[in-house]
């Protein structure tokens, strides 16, 4: 009954003005109330504070500063596999993309093709993989390259805000092709890549190293970069190439058979940065 009340609550709340509000309180320079704020959410969430190059609340002008913190140099060295996990998380679903279908969770699925928010684009990833990793309060919010590539196209879908944690992913269909995302585009040495960062409920913005905040944007259509034609955008693997202001959800696309997850991976497991992710196929 509680969780079904959980759910019924954020089909009924304000998503995005609740988030924008939110966003802007998580920029302000408060001083005090923000030093206590981030001492309320570590106690809170069990922030493991040693492993942040900054670990004094004080050190951070802001709560998005404190959410968005460096790890401390070398903490997460890169395994040798030929992909590495992007992200500190969970993994929510790992798996085949059936005829161009993704698994969300038990009873649950969605398109590639809705997830990328331009139709054309999901080709690639029919009959490919995927791996959907979710980042809790408490976890590293920076996302790092699994393996390097060239960015061809980024896209905004502009969307719902429903909170993505395990209840929701297992009660809102379509979850994660239905909430606000930017998705990138990558050629890799494995093929074809999208790695889609996923807004929820109060994420103020999604970021990425090149094009700095994507969303929240400017108007409600989606909206498309061809980067093919622009200056080449190469990152190396294990490199930042974005970030969450208030945390969400990864999910990750692959080429038919260009991929295999490392055997540990399954539903549940606890991914750390620069872990074993998946070797190449070919």
């Amino acid at each position: 009954m509680l969780d079904q009340l959980k759910i019924t609550l954020q089909y009924l709340i304000p998503q995005h003005g609740l988030s924008r509000l939110t966003g802007f309180l998580a920029s302000a320079k408060a001083g005090f109330v923000t030093r206590a704020f981030i001492r309320f959410f570590i106690n809170k969430y069990k922030v493991d504070m040693s492993e942040a190059k900054l670990q004094d609340p004080a050190d951070f002008a802001t709560f998005n500063d404190f959410f968005t913190r460096e790890l401390k140099p070398g903490l997460r060295p890169l395994a040798d596999t030929d992909l590495v996990l992007p992200v500190d998380g969970t993994v929510s679903q790992l798996g085949p993309v059936t005829a161009g279908r993704i698994i969300q969770a038990k009873g649950h699925d969605y398109s590639a093709q809705a997830l990328l928010g331009v139709p054309a684009l999901a080709e690639p990833y029919q009959n490919g993989s995927f791996a959907t990793i979710y980042l809790a309060p408490r976890d590293y919010h920076r996302i790092h390259m699994p393996i390097k590539g060239t960015l061809t196209d980024m896209v905004y879908v502009p969307g719902d805000l429903f909170s993505v944690n395990p209840l929701t992913a297992e009660n809102v269909p379509g979850l994660f092709a239905r909430n606000e995302r930017v998705v990138t585009l990558w050629e890799t040495e494995a093929g074809p890549m999208a790695l889609v960062l996923v807004g929820a409920t109060i994420v103020a913005s999604i970021e990425t190293v090149w094009a700095g905040t994507v969303s929240p944007p400017t108007g409600k259509e989606v909206r498309h970069w061809d980067y093919r034609h622009l200056k080449a955008i190469t990152l190396d693997k294990g490199e930042e190439m974005g970030r969450f202001k208030l945390g969400s959800t990864v999910v990750l696309l692959f080429g038919e058979q260009a991929v295999a997850f490392a055997e540990e991976l399954a539903p549940g497991t606890t991914t750390r940065l620069g872990g074993a992710f998946a070797s190449k196929s070919n």
